[in-house]
């Protein structure tokens, strides 16, 4: 593109300039043109050059003269001043340079300026570009566009080509995609054995809940151990009984126990049974258990335990307190949590160290295991003896052997003679049974609660005498027997122990009415004239004298009321 400028108004001869180029400096560079019609003449800076030998010389050519300066306000081409040769890189007015201490003006601006026109643009960079005329400027006016590329695809480096690389791309994109398929899998499988083991661990835990169920270990279930809601009525479980009495042979009295092994549950229990229960014998009499052991025998005790209990003794062990000392040396001693020291009864001198320690886990000989069985502190309830027994039979059933044949031999070894009922064979095999549940914790110890007039109390004994024995309460009826209430003022605390068992012997119901300041005689009180002649039985069987019977006021409740004074002497009973 050819750009032109006049370089004055039309009419004034104006001369034509053409854009040829830049130079190295990035300004335009200009050449003159002749005029196309004669009303205007162009001006040519080459030809003028060319002809006049003047034009920029960057090198600082010597003997060239600048063009002549142009008037764009008044459009009059004028004389350009000479500098001589220009050497832009001259430091000196030298070589006709400006002179020195002028302002460096390379384009003569200054001089322009002087002459009241404006910068001769296009002579100074016609000037200064003269030396490269060859280069050739743009066709027309327009700027120059940017050059428009003939792109291909192939040269792009994304073109899809076979490269060496690409199969191993492709095994890495495998590889990645199975590593996150095994991981997949992996997951998968290890949630199914989670689940699994959740299924497992809920089936376990049922069988354990069920098997605590049946077993009646579960809580919430009744004191006695015994199982609620269970398919299995407590009269239908499969129990074998025994009863056990121990006869102390130095000190005099008996305990008894009975030894309980359910096999429906898998449980054993040592059911302590007080001397005070009211029994009834044979011929109808109303009795004690101490009295009908002592009395009836083995055979009548289990009949009479059997009607007020009803239950089905199998067999009656009878331990006498020498063999009780062998069986536990040959069980090899047992461990006891004591509640009480026993003193040494072969002690000579008074404050020697007791035969028996309080205390946990005391091992105790033969010896000491039938001291401390058969030990009653002065004042003392037999049910506190009692209980020390049941602890004695328990650690015997825990050291005994849980073979039946060992058990069996440890029997015989005893060279006891049993009741015909029960054999050596049966009795090793039912104690080593019940030994395998003491082991494991199965086997516990409860006592047959009884009121204080030897009764069973169908709500007491509800859980003993249904739940661990399987029968039923058949005690007799206490509207029976003429009720007693007695209260020990003689100021011995074991009177009122003594005095009861002698009324259960003689048939009576016995009935505690505590304590009182000591007196020195009885009084036995009766508020019916119907009750007189049982008032005078009473003190007959007391050993009180007949006039200590008198009517007055009861309140301690009872058909007769007895207050026992120091004239009270329990052996006259």
């Amino acid at each position: 593109m050819n750009d032109r400028y006049d370089a004055g108004a039309a009419g004034h001869g104006a001369e034509q300039y053409e854009l040829v180029g830049y130079d190295e400096y990035g300004q335009p560079v200009y050449r003159q043109v002749r005029p196309q019609q004669s009303q205007q003449q162009a001006y040519d800076p080459y030809a003028q050059q060319h002809q006049q030998g003047y034009g920029y010389d960057p090198y600082g050519q010597q003997g060239q003269q600048s063009p002549p300066a142009y008037d764009y306000g008044t459009g009059q081409q004028q004389a350009a001043p000479s500098y001589g040769a220009y050497d832009p890189y001259a430091t000196g007015p030298h070589q006709g340079g400006p002179a020195q201490g002028a302002p460096h003006d390379p384009y003569g601006q200054a001089a322009a300026a002087a002459a009241g026109g404006q910068p001769r643009v296009a002579e100074q960079t016609a000037q200064r570009t003269a030396h490269i005329p060859q280069q050739a400027g743009p066709a027309d006016h327009e700027e120059p566009a940017e050059p428009q590329g003939d792109y291909h695809t192939e040269q792009f480096a994304f073109v899809e080509e076979p490269d060496a690389n690409s199969e191993d791309v492709i095994d890495w994109l495998k590889f990645t995609e199975n590593r996150t398929e095994r991981r997949e899998e992996a997951r998968r499988r290890a949630r199914g054995r989670i689940v699994a083991l959740a299924v497992v661990l809920t089936l376990v835990a049922a069988g354990g809940v069920g098997y605590l169920w049946y077993a009646g270990k579960l809580p919430g279930l009744s004191s006695d151990g015994s199982k609620t809601g269970t398919a299995t009525a407590a009269g239908a479980q499969k129990r074998d009984v025994i009863v056990v009495h121990l006869h102390d042979t130095k000190g005099g009295g008996t305990s008894t126990a009975l030894l309980v092994d359910n096999t429906t549950l898998q449980r054993g229990t040592t059911v302590l049974l007080p001397n005070s229960l009211t029994l009834t014998s044979d011929d109808g009499t109303t009795t004690t258990l101490a009295k009908s052991v002592e009395d009836d025998g083995s055979d009548g005790t289990r009949e009479a335990l059997d009607t007020v209990l009803g239950t089905d003794i199998e067999g009656t062990w009878r331990l006498d307190t020498p063999y009780l000392q062998n069986l536990v040396d040959l069980v090899g001693n047992i461990d006891v949590d004591t509640d009480a020291e026993v003193p040494d009864p072969e002690a000579k001198k008074k404050g020697e160290a007791p035969l028996v320690a309080k205390g946990q886990d005391q091992t105790l000989s033969g010896k000491m295991a039938v001291a401390y069985a058969t030990y009653r502190a002065p004042g003392e309830d037999q049910n506190a003896q009692l209980e020390r027994f049941g602890q004695v039979v328990h650690g015997v059933l825990r050291k005994m052997s849980s073979d039946p044949q060992a058990a069996t031999t440890t029997i015989q070894t005893l060279a006891q003679i049993l009741d015909p009922s029960l054999t050596d064979k049966d009795l090793g095999t039912f104690l080593a049974g019940l030994s395998d549940l003491a082991k494991g914790g199965d086997v516990k110890t409860a006592l047959l609660p009884v009121r204080n007039d030897g009764t069973l109390s169908p709500q007491a004994s509800a859980g003993v005498v249904k739940n661990v024995l399987g029968g039923k309460a058949k005690s007799p009826d206490k509207d029976a027997a003429v009720s007693v209430a007695v209260q020990n003022a003689t100021g011995v605390k074991d009177n009122t122990e003594k005095a009861r068992v002698v009324l259960l012997n003689g048939g009576f119901t016995f009935l505690e009415s505590g304590t009182a300041t000591a007196r020195a005689t009885s009084r036995v009180v009766y508020a019916d004239a119907a009750d007189k002649a049982d008032a005078a039985e009473v003190a007959k069987t007391l050993g009180l004298p007949a006039g200590s019977v008198t009517k007055g006021s009861i309140s301690a409740g009872g058909d007769v009321f007895v207050v026992l004074g120091q004239d009270y002497t329990p052996s006259a009973g």
